[in-house]
């Protein structure tokens, strides 16, 4: 029987054909399960016990089934009770002969066991089992797939047996299951692999299969067995390239893959040997990506010329046999085939664009593609490929093609442009003023940002093209609608434009912004004029009275940048007066070097404001600062370095610990950590023993001391003392069956002695939370229900909106969204103001004008969770 695999995918897939024979053209499609209520399907549930009706409604069976697994993937999971109620009530099914309806149970096992405890799904296993050893292959194929999503090792041994009879079984099906069965078991735990490895034998014989399905499972699961035997993978890549006993396309795929992973791997070992292509199996690899380029198969050719154009260290010669089939495949009907035959040649254009010059004509047809991705990959190929004879040309082509497509394929054409300008800088008139003509086009910031930054890259790198960017950036603010362009354009005339040979030309269009534009614009322009009073002294006298009549601007800001600017250059002109300019000819316009205004308005601070902020934090945190009587300054501030976030995973228990390895005291405590704007030693400074130390001078950013995947993940942070070393360790635990009480961290002093350890401060216990017992144990007694309207345009920015908004952790992983088309569930957990338990789950999924949010609070009270429930409010 030939069936698509049992997934919800598939099954959603029917549903909506379903949907789409009834709905007609002017209608809105609607779902029918959009209403769906969660305790009046579990009420449907009920029909499960009943064996009458079970055996005359397996239909409606199916319906029921398929509403509790649309409530599941919509993000609304079941209580450990509902869960085991249902599942048990779904186990009863067994007892139906209808196909339809035993697919159904199958997919709801398979889909909810995560969720049931081990002794619920036991009861299963003798019915799955029983129908492992059915007449019905469809019967068995979906059983040993159910089966290896819920054995744990010691039920898997209890099935080897007829697991390993299923790989080679005549049935393609069967087989293709059992495989895939296989990989999935392999995968699951070191347990379950090293029982998959003993089904070595059964891979090897279902890989000679005639069936295509079943060759390449089986060729994957090799794979998979045997991926960390380098030398056992050569001689599997190695048999089956040399055979030609591989009739699956696919699978020939996966070989191509694997050999040009080898071929990969040696460069990386051996990259003198494998540089000129020499070695065995270098020559042998390569012999066999060139043969399969006269396969029958479209796909198969296109992989292998994709893994030769990849290859470390080929040679132009090498490319040509690839380059060649991938020139055919540019004149394709099948618009997949030029566009993936673009693509691999775009790439090979970055490292050797005159081995793709012989596709450039096939390449000009498909600017006027229909496909745009493709049109664009074209003309991106081209501007690498190009000569600069032939650059006029195709900047005429391309105004005419610019129009039609979106913006991210007119930012690709953008950065292409820039690499051109770049290869050939004496057409950076040209490519400048195609790039400017289309910065008074429409277009969205994205695409105004990537003409901007590609101007300004060119003139950084090319000098000659620094004037006439500046000129047509002074033109572009003139009409610009984006505040951030405009005063990030600002900014840079106001670094550049004072160098040029005739800085007062950009004054102009400097001041018009300080009378036409909003508030953020008008202090960016304030800023630049008195960049230009800094540097150029015989401007600084016009630049004041400009600036003075923006000391009475509405705006805080302005009025604040523009006092501090007409203060500083007006003591400037009466300490320096410069009388030169009246009778030296030969006078450089330039500040002295003691010029006050050029050192208070040009130099930069010595660290970023978030490091300034960090540090002040840090100052005021220590024990007695707010009564000390000394004078704060940059000297006296503590170093806080800049700390790059790591991703931990969230949800997962973490606690810290600190320690001393010097004359100090090393010693542990609790708390999450602190955020990058926080004191990083506020922790420390909490600890009475830790008290004596002192203000902390310096702190190290975490420094990860076990791998990520580890049982306890332990991270460091040092925190430098006058008087001593203290070694903060942040404790993850990542066993949810275990809980580490008492712990305590051992070091050792030097080997100079010149390190001892003081003292410990021990941690009385890290447990990993398990949020869904939590809810279930605060119950719905003082619950809070509220549904709210967000305006977001994506999942992650409301999640991460959500999370601020409560102020709580991420627990489960649900801090990132995986998939953006579906509803996302978020669990928040808690500690308010007096060690009270507060949790959240809050829905959340994309509409029409935003992301609607349903929350769910619950706490030891009911005027908490109001009060938690009103932060979004």
């Amino acid at each position: 029987m030939n069936e698509e695999p049992l997934t919800v995918g598939n099954m959603m897939k029917e549903l909506q054909g379903i949907k789409d024979k009834f709905k007609s053209e002017d209608e809105e499609m609607i779902s029918p399960y959009a209403d769906l209520e969660k305790a009046t399907v579990l009420q449907e549930c009920r029909i499960f016990h009943d064996s009458k009706a079970v055996k005359e409604s397996p239909r409606k069976c199916c319906t029921t089934i398929t509403k509790l697994l649309y409530i599941v993937s919509q993000g609304e999971p079941l209580t450990s009770t509902e869960v085991q109620d249902v599942f048990f009530g779904v186990t009863k099914l067994f007892q139906s002969n209808d196909a339809g309806l035993r697919r159904m149970v199958y997919l709801f096992i398979k889909e909810v066991a995560d969720s049931c405890d081990p002794g619920d799904v036991i009861i299963v296993t003798s019915s799955l089992t029983k129908d492992m050893n059915s007449d019905v292959d469809i019967y068995r194929s979906n059983s040993i797939r159910v089966l290896a999503r819920i054995v744990d090792a010691g039920m898997l041994g209890a099935i080897e047996r007829y697991v390993k009879q299923a790989i080679v079984d005549r049935d393609p099906l069967v087989s293709s299951s059992a495989l895939i069965s296989a990989a999935h078991l392999f995968r699951l735990s070191p347990e379950h692999a090293a029982i998959v490895r003993r089904w070595l034998n059964e891979a090897q014989t279902a890989l000679q299969s005639p069936s295509e399905m079943v060759q390449y499972h089986a060729l994957s699961l090799l794979y998979m067995i045997k991926a960390h035997d380098r030398l056992g993978v050569s001689k599997l890549v190695t048999q089956l390239s040399k055979s030609g006993s591989l009739k699956s396309p696919l699978a020939t795929i996966s070989l191509i893959r694997y050999t040009a992973k080898l071929m990969h791997d040696e460069a990386r070992d051996n990259p003198t040997g494998a540089s000129d292509g020499s070695s065995p199996l270098a020559l042998a690899g390569y012999s066999f990506l060139e043969g399969s380029l006269r396969h029958r198969n479209e796909m198969v050719i296109y992989e292998a010329a994709r893994a030769i154009c990849n290859l470390p260290g080929v040679e132009v010669q090498d490319l040509s046999p690839a380059i060649t089939v991938l020139q055919l495949f540019l004149s394709s009907p099948r618009p997949t085939v030029r566009y993936a035959a673009m693509k691999t040649l775009a790439g090979v254009a970055q490292i050797a664009p005159m081995a793709v010059v012989k596709c450039n004509e096939d390449m000009e047809v498909l600017i006027s593609d229909s496909n745009r991705s493709i049109a664009t990959l074209a003309i991106t190929t081209l501007l690498k490929t190009g000569n600069e004879g032939g650059v006029d040309r195709l900047m005429k082509q391309i105004s005419s093609f610019m129009n039609d497509i979106g913006d991210e394929y007119k930012i690709a054409v953008v950065k292409s442009i820039r690499q051109l300008c770049l290869k050939y800088p004496n057409k950076h008139r040209v490519l400048i003023g195609f790039l400017s003509n289309f910065l008074r086009e429409e277009g969205g910031y994205e695409f105004k940002k990537a003409i901007v930054d590609g101007i300004v890259f060119l003139t950084q790198s090319i000098p000659s093209t620094k004037e006439s960017g500046l000129l047509h950036l002074c033109e572009f603010i003139e009409d610009c609608e984006f505040t951030a362009l405009s005063t990030n354009i600002l900014h840079l005339i106001g670094s550049m434009g004072p160098s040029t040979a005739a800085p007062n030309r950009y004054i102009r269009f400097i001041y018009n912004r300080v009378i036409l534009e909003n508030a953020s614009v008008r202090a960016a322009a304030v800023s630049a004029l008195a960049k230009f009073g800094a540097k150029v002294p015989s401007l600084r006298t016009s630049i004041l009275t400009l600036l003075q009549r923006s000391l009475s601007d509405e705006d805080d800001e302005v009025r604040d940048r523009a006092s501090l600017a007409v203060e500083i250059l007006g003591n400037a002109i009466k300490e320096n007066s410069y009388p030169e300019l009246q009778t030296d000819p030969d006078f450089e316009d330039a500040p002295s070097v003691d010029d006050s205004a050029a050192f208070l308005l040009l130099e930069t601070l010595p660290m970023s404001f978030s490091q300034l902020e960090r540090s002040l934090k840090a100052y005021v945190s220590a024990p007695g600062a707010m009564e000390s009587e000394e004078v704060i300054s940059l000297a006296t501030l503590p170093v806080v370095e800049e700390i790059v976030e790591e991703k931990v995973e969230e949800g997962e228990g973490e606690q810290g610990i600190t320690g001393d390895g010097s004359s100090g005291m090393m010693g542990m405590m609790g708390g999450e950590e602190p955020k990058a704007a926080a004191d990083p030693a506020a922790e420390v400074y909490a600890i009475p023993e830790l008290a004596d130390l002192g203000r902390v001078f310096r702190s190290s950013p975490p420094v990860s001391l076990t791998e990520s995947e580890t049982e306890y993940v332990v991270r460091c942070v040092k925190h430098i003392f006058p008087a001593g070393v203290v070694l903060q360790f942040k404790i993850q635990n990542t066993i949810d069956t275990q809980r580490l009480d008492n712990v305590t961290v051992a070091t050792e002093g030097g080997e100079d002695g010149m390190l001892t350890v003081r003292g410990v401060v021990p941690c009385d216990q890290i447990n990993l939370g398990d949020f869904r017992r939590s809810w279930e144990q605060l119950g719905n007694g003082c619950e809070v229900l509220e549904k709210f309207a967000l305006q977001f345009k994506s999942l992650n920015d409301a999640v991460s909106a959500v999370v601020e908004f409560f102020g709580m952790n991420a627990c489960d992983g649900t801090g990132a969204v995986k998939d953006q088309s579906k509803p996302h569930m978020l669990h928040l957990s808690g500690v308010f103001v007096g060690n009270k338990q507060v949790m959240v789950r809050a829905q959340m999924q994309t509409a029409k004008e935003g992301v609607v949010l349903k929350v769910a609070v619950r706490s030891e009270s009911d005027e908490l969770s109001r009060m938690i429930a009103d932060c979004i409010k």
